[in-house]
Order: C-alpha cells, then structure tokens, then sequence
C-alpha cells in the first residue's frame, strides 16, 4: 500500500481549511472524552485504574510468551474444525485470501470493519482479481462509496459532515425519489441497501479484537451486528487479524473489552460481543461450512524484540486519538495510512519505515493526555520522544530542525546567555502584540501561526518576573 505519510504537515495544512470537517472534529474532541469520563466514573475511576494494571499484566504476559500462547490457540483452532494460516506481510496475507476465495470460485465478498485489512489492502488486491468486496460497517460503507479512506480507527466516517453523506446515498443508491432528512432515514435506507450485499456474499472477511488460546476462539466487539451477518450467512468465513491479539483465557479477553468499550464508545457494553469457534457442525441450522484464520506479523516480531514492544499492547480503542489535541486539528487523512493519532505516530514508523514516517512522531504536543486515559498503560509520549531521537540520530530529520535542536541544546547549557536571549525575545514578543494582545507574524514562525493567534507576553520572562517578586 503506496504510504504518503512524508506529507503530513501539507495534509493538516489542507485539513485546517475545511471549516466544517473542522467543526465535525471539535465536537468530537468535545463529546467523546466526555462519554469516556462518565463511563469511568460510573465503573469507579479506582477500580477502573485497577482494572487497566490487570489488563496490562495480561497483556505484558502475552506478550512475553506470545510464541506459546501462539501455537495453543492454532492447535485449538484446528481442532475445532478451523483452517489456520499464517502470513509474513500484507502481500501474503492478501494472496492466502485470494486463494481461498478463488478455491471456493467467489465472486462476492461480504466484510465487516477490520484495521488489518485496510493495513494490508485487501479490497484492492481482490477487486484486481475481480470480486466484489463490501464494506458492510455503516462507517466503512460510506467511505468505501466516496472513495476515501477511513479517518478514524473506530468511526472511519467520523470526519463526514451529515450533508455529504446525504447527497452521497441519493447520488448512489438507485432507489427514485426519497427524502433522506435525518440520520435515522440515511441508517435505513444503508441497512436496505447492505441486506442484499449479505446475502448475495459468498465469503465474509471480519477481524478480531482477541483470540483465545484456551479454547481457540476468537472475539469481535460490533455495535451493528454486521460482524454476525458476515460471519454466519456466507459458506465460507475468512477472520483476518495479527498474531498480538492472542490472550491465555477467556476472562482475560472480557477483562480486556470492559476496558476497551469503556474507552471507545463510553459505552458499558458494546450492543454485540460476539466469539466464533469454527464452522457449523452436524445439526446447526446455519454458520460457514468452513472458516479459515489469517495471522498477520508484518513486523510484528521485530517489534516485540524492540524498545518499542509496549506498542504492542494497544487493544485499538481509539481514547487516544479522541484526546489528541493535533488529531482533532490535523484529522486522520493527514498521517497519511492506516493508524492516525498518537498510536498511528508510532506505530507507523515501525510497521513501515521512519524514513518514509519521519514527521509523525513530531506530531504530538507532549501535552500527556494519550498516556493518560490508553487504557493499555502505553506510555505514548516516550515512545513518540524516542522515535524522534532516533530520527535526529540517523540524520532522517530535516536539517533545519537537527540545527534547531543543536542551537537550543547548547543554548541550554548555558543558562546566563539563555536567560538573557529569553528575556529580550519575550520583550521584542511584547512590543509586537500590546496593540493587539496577541501576535500574528514571527520571524521562522509564518506556518505556525498561520492557523492560531500567539497571545502576547506581559513583558517579561518567568523567570525575571519570579526573582522580582521573590526580591520584594
């Protein structure tokens, strides 16, 4: 999948200039930690504290142990009737799912909301091959009709203002004249559309929030209930997900998704949790007749053997992008593929390359708000400082920032001199917005304040102002 994550300062330039997504993005940065706050409070914030140490434990464990966790769950899953394969990179995961739609001579393919297939392109390998795929998660589904990517790993859609998508069902549903003049109208008028897709699908392609080694099972968390349809109505089942999903046990994946629903939607539970064991057996009266799983690594084992492993833990709620000041202004599509937000600042670097991703991890503010409510306990922050370090180290950074960076180090190693160019610029700073109480233009500064007002000083530094006070 071609990246364009070297673009990302263009992009949320771009991205600043649309008014309404703007909006659509602030209510969100409004609205979703908001529900997360209540969903908390209402768990208890101490035993929900409790509950993200438990979590991360089992996680950690997982990791730790991940080869034999690995192999129990794919003999358990063949077991109970699953085929199980294994696939090194996007490119073998998507020619292992071609092959498997060609063998059962596929024409349609029928998927639910999958964070592994969009990072491997799956559509577009099958479409090349001339099956029909379709999105059948309501957000998926319209992006998928505007010919655009997802800009949120939980509501792909989020960043569509409720006209547009309005006038997207009348431009491309054939259904004659109708007036679309609500939310609830567009809802009905998708489910109508998408109850054929279901049943005329031959294969359903869905992912998974965990897979338990215990028994072989795997979990998926919906609220649509398109992951069911998906899974059940079609002959042929394919679950695509990557090999650090595995847990030990089955409470281990519910301690997990008490905190995952909580975190994403603040709701107390999802409206679907839903476990697939394997295909129908003697006397089900529906279920796939067969069911494969498509463990994906791509990088993945060099990531567990990194400083970088914690990033592992992430269970994909989407807190983090919900309280990222730079996501809300920026938007998905800026960061250029799959992951956005703080968690797609690191892991994009890793699973493609931090040549190719370097301005990400410098997309961050250190404001802290990511670590603080990543139900996984991943310390975001460092992760993003040291992906920014090695950057600066193997000279992938742009030059005028490793100078910057070397300037104010030694700047900083000599705090008189510091102390002193501190004080004239926030004077200089002073006299340039008194006028006004705020400055619009600086030297070096142009792109900055081209989107934000910087309100000017009182006329004199911290520090001077701390001595006086303390003087007298």
């Amino acid at each position: 999948m071609e990246q364009h994550s070297r673009d990302f300062l263009r992009r949320a330039d771009e991205a600043l200039a649309e008014p309404e997504r703007a909006a659509n993005r602030a209510a969100l940065g409004l609205f979703m930690p908001l529900l997360r706050d209540q969903a908390v409070e209402a768990f208890d914030s101490q035993a929900f504290q409790g509950l993200r140490d438990q979590v991360e434990a089992i996680r950690r464990h997982s990791l730790d142990n991940l080869g034999h966790y690995l192999e129990q769950f794919i003999g358990q899953a063949r077991e109970n009737g699953n085929q199980v394969h294994l696939a090194r990179d996007g490119d073998e995961l998507n020619a292992i799912v071609l092959d498997i739609c060609t063998q059962v001579e596929a024409q349609r393919v029928a998927k639910g909301k999958s964070m592994v297939t969009e990072e491997t392109g799956l559509n577009a390998a099958l479409e090349a091959a001339d099956i029909k795929v379709r999105e059948t998660d309501l957000g998926e589904y319209i992006i998928q009709e505007a010919g655009e990517t997802p800009s949120h790993i939980v509501g792909p859609a989020l960043h569509k203002p409720e006209a547009e998508i309005r006038e997207l069902f009348l431009e491309r549903h054939d259904l004659g004249e109708r007036d679309l003049d609500s939310a609830a109208a567009m809802v009905a008028e998708a489910r109508q559309v998408l109850r054929e897709e279901f049943l005329a699908a031959d294969v359903g392609v869905i992912g998974s929030n965990a897979l338990i080694a215990e028994n072989g099972y795997s979990m998926l968390v919906t609220n649509e209930g398109n992951g069911d349809l998906c899974a059940n109505l079609p002959k042929t089942l394919i679950i695509c997900t990557s090999i650090d999903r595995v847990l030990p046990r089955p409470e281990d994946a519910m301690a997990m998704l008490r905190l995952l629903v909580r975190s994403t939607t603040g709701q107390a539970v999802t409206c679907y949790t839903s476990f697939y064991s394997g295909p129908r057996r003697e006397g089900d009266i529906d279920g796939p007749v067969e069911t494969h799983f498509v463990l994906l690594d791509n990088r993945r084992t060099e990531l567990l053997a990194s400083d970088y492993r914690e990033m592992l833990q992430c269970i994909r709620c989407g807190a983090c992008l919900n309280h990222c000041p730079v996501y809300m202004s920026a938007g998905g599509h800026a960061y250029g593929w799959v992951y956005p937000g703080p968690m797609g600042s690191v892991l994009t670097p890793l699973l493609t390359s931090l040549d190719e991703a370097e301005a990400l991890p410098h997309a961050c503010t250190a404001c802290g708000r990511c670590e603080e409510v990543c139900p996984a306990n991943i310390p975001l922050p460092d992760l993003l400082r040291d992906l920014r370090a090695e950057a600066f180290a193997e000279g992938i950074s742009a030059r005028r920032w490793r100078f910057g960076i070397r300037l104010h180090s030694w700047l900083a190693r000599h705090p008189t001199l510091y102390r002193q160019i501190t004080r004239i610029a926030v004077r200089v700073m002073h006299r340039l917005g008194r006028d006004r109480g705020f400055i619009r233009y600086l030297p070096l500064a142009g792109g900055w304040l081209q989107a934000r007002e910087l309100p000017s000083p009182e006329g004199d530094s911290f520090l001077a102002s701390y001595r006086k006070e303390h003087k007298s």
